[in-house]
């Protein structure tokens, strides 16, 4: 039996040296960077937080929610990039035997390892330095509790057929940030070090980690039914997956974690007194989630490719019955926009 490929090994250059064209559209491809998917999964729970916190907070201005919005998507998509680029690295090898990501740019390779590291470590300063200038520090202070899976994740599937757990976590720990990041008197590190008073500013545990919970549920179920068009590579080269574990159970359960979904999420809404239109959305996107399951063919790729690809649609249902639900809101309750 003949032993499998081994990835192609870039030329080795200079680790300083001025980038290729060649190099330079490596990174743009380790990045994912003509592919807006990975920015959406991580933006929308963000954005939930953030409409539920113009819900509950009336003195919030409408345009400086929407202006921090429309800045964390830039941050959400340098997350995203970040993610796919020490995923594509510490995967390489693994990449090289499966049929979809085997011509990815470090297998065929069109850049060395070592200047793919000097690419994610680039990512990293400037990362770190907008984090820090950016957001407030009590924000900055959450998002740190996922740093450490930024690593820990792209191994997961060598050791344990859960992945899609720890995946869940580090994409919607904007639903516990959207929040700080609006409220007032969550900008301090006294606050961050717990000396602040629990009056305005305080952020809603008890409201926002049933969204949070929610979210990591959608997240468990797009991804769950994605890892489906890599399960004969994945089990030829001994890698776990939760789609391997679930088998022909995949689509019941994720059924369940769909409703758990509109569940844990509708239950953080109700918390935070959130009215119809807000239900109406989160109902709508926990349908398109159900509906899409029942066409949904595990052992046929492209049809799982298709399930993940209704992923923003269901964020932006949910996001839109937030946002007329605010807005409504506002205007019955004569209250600036």
């Amino acid at each position: 039996m003949s032993s499998p490929p081994s990835p192609s090994v870039a030329k080795p250059r200079f680790i300083l040296a001025v980038p290729t064209r060649t190099e330079l559209n490596a990174c743009w491809h380790l990045g994912r960077l003509s592919n807006g998917m990975g920015c959406w999964v991580v933006w929308f729970p963000l954005a939930f937080s953030m409409a539920m916190a113009y819900h509950a907070m009336p003195e919030l201005a409408g345009w400086y929610v929407a202006a921090r919005a429309i800045l964390f998507i830039a941050l959400c998509c340098g997350v995203k990039c970040l993610i796919m680029t020490i995923d594509d690295i510490l995967d390489a090898d693994v990449d090289a035997l499966v049929e979809r990501t085997k011509d990815r740019v470090l297998p065929r390779g069109d850049i060395s390892m070592a200047r793919a590291w000097l690419f994610f470590a680039i990512q990293v300063v400037v990362g770190i330095a907008l984090a820090y200038v950016l957001l407030k520090p009590y924000t900055l202070f959450i998002s740190m509790w996922v740093w450490p899976l930024f690593v820990i994740y792209p191994t997961c599937k060598r050791w344990m057929s859960f992945a899609p757990i720890p995946l869940a976590l580090m994409f919607n720990i904007g639903a516990l940030m959207g929040w700080s990041d609006l409220a007032p008197g969550n900008g301090s590190l006294s606050y961050v070090l717990g000396e602040a008073s629990a009056a305005a500013g305080r952020t809603p545990w008890e409201i926002l980690l049933p969204v949070f919970a929610g979210c990591c549920f959608w997240t468990v179920t797009f991804e769950t039914v994605y890892q489906h068009q890599d399960k004969a590579d994945d089990l030829a080269i001994g890698l776990r997956s939760l789609a391997l574990f679930l088998g022909r159970a995949t689509v019941p359960v994720c059924a369940l974690t769909s409703l758990a979904f509109g569940g844990m999420v509708g239950w953080g809404f109700w918390l935070n007194g959130q009215g119809i239109p807000a239900f109406v959305g989160l109902a709508l996107g926990t349908l398109r989630l159900l509906f899409g399951l029942r066409t949904v063919d595990v052992d046929y790729p492209r049809s799982c490719l298709q399930y993940f690809l209704l992923t923003p649609g269901v964020g932006l249902l949910v996001l839109l019955g937030l946002v007329v639900d605010g807005v409504l809101g506002r205007w019955n309750a004569g209250t600036a926009l």
